[in-house]
């Protein structure tokens, strides 16, 4: 892996994820109960549901990302959220956001989309689970012996 695609990585995870983070806690400190409202007026279905859940989602999911912990299971569940709110919400609207368009969502899903593909980089706290997963692997086959017929 090069430098770049290090550094890329890392400078993708932290504004996506700041992005995220932004979001979801608007929707918390909003109160949740407003979140639910927002939702059923765009016709989001169970919006009781949706609501906390894609709070919990973007405000948990941003803080996973930032630390680059879980990038490829947490973009994948980013990018459904996004696709959910692409469809239930915004596509109808256009693609401007000032218009309640899809642009914002589909470029944070499509963001989480290519971090779920590439993962999360070097600069990660994946990575140094990975080396630390290979490491044992590697101490674990060093200490047996192959019996080959």
């Amino acid at each position: 892996m090069t430098a770049i695609s290090s550094v890329s990585q890392l400078i993708a995870r932290i504004i996506l994820g700041v992005i995220l983070v932004a979001h979801g806690w608007q929707k918390f400190s909003a109160g949740i109960g407003n979140t639910v409202t927002g939702f059923e007026q765009m016709g989001v279905p169970a919006a009781g549901l949706a609501a906390p859940a894609v709070a919990t989602v973007e405000l948990v999911g941003g803080i996973l990302l930032i630390l680059g912990l879980g990038t490829r299971i947490v973009g994948i569940i980013v990018a459904l959220v996004m696709l959910g709110a692409a469809i239930f919400a915004h596509l109808p609207n256009g693609i401007f956001a000032q218009n309640g368009g899809w642009e914002l969502v589909g470029a944070i899903g499509t963001s989480a989309l290519l971090l779920a593909g590439t993962g999360a980089g070097a600069l990660s706290i994946d990575a140094i689970l990975g080396k630390r997963r290979n490491a044992n692997d590697h101490t674990e086959t060093a200490g047996s012996t192959a019996v080959t017929a």
